[in-house]
């Protein structure tokens, strides 16, 4: 019995904002970027992506959204989803001392769907905006 993948269109959100944050994972490598963990938890949140760019600890939300009705995936960021992931990142950084030794920012990968409102990986990334020290930016 062979498994193929769940097509697109089918896939439910949770399917979706994994494979999101898949896709923005691998993009950032193509950039240069080293993942150190995915998905980490804590009382206070979640932060999507942890990776290293040169000497610099980045914090990544990734953000997609199927449609833009309701704004962005970058509007999507509000100042409370800010607060949440600074919280999880100086949790992360109180359990993993080493990592407090880099200087740190947070980074917000969004992807934008295609006309099919899908996500389709390229390679070439055409629907991925990336923002570095994001927060700053908001």
């Amino acid at each position: 019995m062979s498994i193929l993948p769940t097509p697109p269109n089918t896939r439910s959100r949770q399917q979706q904002g994994a494979h999101a944050e898949e896709l923005a994972c691998r993009f950032l490598q193509r950039q240069g970027l080293r993942l150190v963990a995915r998905n980490y938890r804590c009382r206070q949140g979640e932060i999507d992506l942890i990776m290293q760019d040169r000497d610099n600890l980045v914090f990544v939300e990734v953000r997609y959204r199927r449609q833009s009705r309701y704004g962005s995936g970058l509007e999507s960021v509000t100042p409370r989803k800010q607060r949440r992931i600074v919280h999880c990142a100086a949790h992360y950084l109180h359990c993993h001392p080493q990592a407090a030794q880099r200087a740190a920012r947070f980074d917000v990968v969004a992807l934008r769907p295609d006309n099919n409102g899908e996500l389709i990986d390229t390679g070439i990334d055409p629907g991925i905006e990336w923002v570095r020290n994001a927060f700053d930016a908001f």
